[in-house]
C-alpha cells in the first residue's frame, strides 16, 4: 500500500464539490470532486483555494468551504490521528477517513506507527465495499469514493452473486495488522474477520482451491484467543468458525475423507455463540452460521439400521453420482421399485420412515450451504420420489428438513430456513401428503395445530430451527 501525499495539501471534504476555472460560481465547472480527493494547494483568492488535482492531472478553483487544508508534518500527527479516530466510528465517511488515514501515516515518525490507523483504514474500506455491493446502479453511486480509495492503494476485488454485485476489500491492511507486534486482540479480531468472509469468496474457485482457502481461514481464526475479546467480537469469532469448519466438513466428505470431526468442531463453534451479544446489526452473521452448520448436520454421521419393511441403499452411478434405491423386503422378487441419481452428498444417516404411510424421507446436500429433502412415497399413480427445495429461486443458502406427520390430516410437517438475496427467511409448513401442495405457513411452530401435536422428536431435540 502505498501513500503519495503533496507536503502543502487539503482534502475535499463535501461529495459533488466543483472544481471551477476561476474563483468565482459563475466560472465554467471542470471537474466535480469527493470526500477524500486531495488536492495540492498552489494559493488562496476570494474564498477559493487555488488547487491540482494530481489524479486528474487538472487545476482550478475550490470553495474554500470544501476542503481542509492538511499539514503533513510530524507536528500535525497526534490532530490527523484524532480525526481518523473520529470518522472510523462515521458510516458515509469512509472515504474522507482513509484519506486522513493516509495523511496521517505520510506524517507520523514510523516509530509512532501502531496497528491502529491499518486497522481503522481497512474497517473503513471494508464497509465501503460493502455500502457498494448491490446492483450495478447502487454500485456506480459509490464508484467515486471507491476511486479516492484507490488511489490511496486500497484495492478492493468484484464478484457477481446471484445476479448482484459483490464487492470486497482484498485484505491487505487487515494482513499487515496480523504482523504487527503488539496489535490489541481486538484489532487482530478485526483482521481474521475481515480476511476470512465467505462472500469474499470467489464463486468461481474450484474445490481443490476452494479447500484450500478454507484451511487457511480456519488458521487464521486460530490466531485469536476468545478470553482475550468484548462479547461481541467473541461471538462474532465463533460464528465465523463454525461457518469455515461447516465448509471443511463438507469439502473434506465430498472428497471422501471422513468429516465428523470438522462437523462436530462447527457445532461446537455454533452453540458457543451468544446472538444477544450480536444485536441486530450482527445478526445475519449467525444466522448464516446457522444455515451453513444445518446443511451438514448428518456430515460423518452413521448410518442406523433400517428396521422397516421399506429399505434404501446407495451405491455408485455415473462417476461422480450417487444413486438412491428404494425396496420392499416384503416383496424380495420386486427388485429396486424406484431409483434416482444425484451429485449431491446423500446423508443415509437422515433415512426416516414415516410409520404411518408408505414413506421415507432423505436429506441430500447437492451445494455446500444447501440441504434438500427426498421424499419417497407411494400415490395413486405408484411410487415417486419429490425433492424439497429450501426455496425456490437460485441457491444461495439454506436447507429444509422433515419435522413430523400428522396422520389424521395427512400432513408433512417440515422447516424451511433460506438465504435469498441476501435476507433470511424461516418458516415452518403444513404440506398435503398426496401432491405436496401448502396448507399451512407459519413463521413458529406453536402457530400451527399439528406441529404442537405430531412434530418429531429427534427433530426437536436436534435442529437449529428452533433455536
Amino acid at each position: 500500500m502505498i501513500f503519495a501525499l503533496a507536503a502543502t495539501l487539503a482534502i475535499v471534504v463535501q461529495d459533488h464539490a466543483a472544481l471551477r476555472a476561476a474563483p468565482r460560481s459563475s466560472a465554467t465547472e471542470l471537474a466535480r470532486l469527493w470526500q477524500g480527493d486531495v488536492l495540492e494547494v498552489r494559493g488562496e483568492l476570494a474564498g477559493y483555494l487555488k488547487v491540482y488535482d494530481h489524479r486528474r492531472e487538472r487545476g482550478g478553483y475550490l470553495r474554500d468551504d470544501a476542503a481542509r487544508p492538511v499539514e503533513v508534518a510530524e507536528s500535525a500527527a497526534p490532530e490527523l490521528l484524532a480525526v481518523l479516530r473520529f470518522l472510523r466510528a462515521s458510516p458515509g465517511s469512509e472515504a474522507l477517513g482513509i484519506s486522513y488515514g493516509a495523511a496521517y501515516l505520510k506524517a507520523a515518525p514510523p516509530r509512532a506507527i501502531t496497528a491502529e490507523p491499518f486497522d481503522a483504514i481497512a474497517q473503513m474500506a471494508e464497509r465501503l465495499a460493502d455500502q457498494a455491493s448491490g446492483s450495478t446502479n447502487h454500485l456506480a453511486d459509490f464508484a467515486p469514493h471507491l476511486e479516492v480509495a484507490e488511489q490511496f492503494g486500497v484495492h478492493m476485488r468484484n464478484f457477481e452473486r446471484s445476479g448482484r454485485m459483490r464487492v470486497c476489500y482484498d485484505g491487505e491492511l487487515f494482513n499487515r495488522v496480523l504482523t504487527i507486534p503488539g496489535a490489541q486482540a481486538e484489532q487482530r479480531a478485526h483482521a481474521v474477520l475481515g480476511l476470512t468472509r465467505p462472500d469474499c469468496i470467489d464463486p468461481e474457485m474450484g474445490p481443490v482451491q476452494r479447500a484450500a482457502v478454507d484451511a487457511e481461514r480456519a488458521q487464521l481464526l486460530e490466531q485469536v484467543k476468545d478470553g482475550e475479546l468484548n462479547a461481541l467480537m467473541r461471538s462474532r469469532l465463533h460464528a465465523r468458525r463454525a461457518e469455515v469448519w461447516a465448509a471443511l466438513a463438507f469439502s473434506l466428505e465430498r472428497r471422501g475423507e471422513p468429516a465428523g470431526a470438522a462437523a462436530e468442531r462447527a457445532r461446537a463453534e455454533l452453540l458457543a455463540v451468544h446472538p444477544v451479544d450480536l444485536g441486530d446489526d450482527r445478526r445475519a452473521e449467525y444466522v448464516d452460521a446457522v444455515l451453513r452448520v444445518s446443511a451438514i448436520r448428518w456430515a460423518g454421521a452413521s448410518p442406523a439400521a433400517q428396521t422397516g419393511p421399506l429399505t434404501l441403499s446407495a451405491a455408485p452411478g455415473s462417476p461422480g453420482q450417487t444413486c438412491i434405491a428404494l425396496q420392499d423386503a416384503r416383496r424380495p422378487r420386486a427388485g429396486v421399485i424406484i431409483r434416482r441419481c444425484t451429485y449431491g452428498l446423500v446423508r443415509m444417516a437422515s433415512i426416516q420412515a414415516i410409520a404411518q404411510v408408505p414413506a421415507l424421507v432423505l436429506a441430500v446436500q447437492p451445494l455446500e450451504g444447501w440441504r434438500e429433502l427426498w421424499l419417497f412415497h407411494e400415490g395413486a399413480g405408484g411410487w415417486t420420489v419429490d425433492v424439497l427445495s429450501p426455496g425456490l429461486d437460485e441457491p444461495e443458502e439454506g436447507y429444509v428438513e422433515f419435522a413430523g406427520y400428522a396422520p389424521a390430516t395427512r400432513r408433512l410437517l417440515i422447516a424451511r430456513e433460506v438465504k435469498d438475496r441476501g435476507r433470511f427467511r424461516r418458516s415452518f409448513e403444513e404440506l398435503r401428503l398426496d401432491d405436496l401442495a401448502l396448507v399451512r405457513q407459519a413463521s413458529g411452530p406453536e402457530l400451527l395445530r399439528d406441529f404442537g401435536r405430531w412434530q418429531d422428536v429427534a427433530w426437536r431435540r436436534d435442529s437449529l430451527a428452533l433455536r
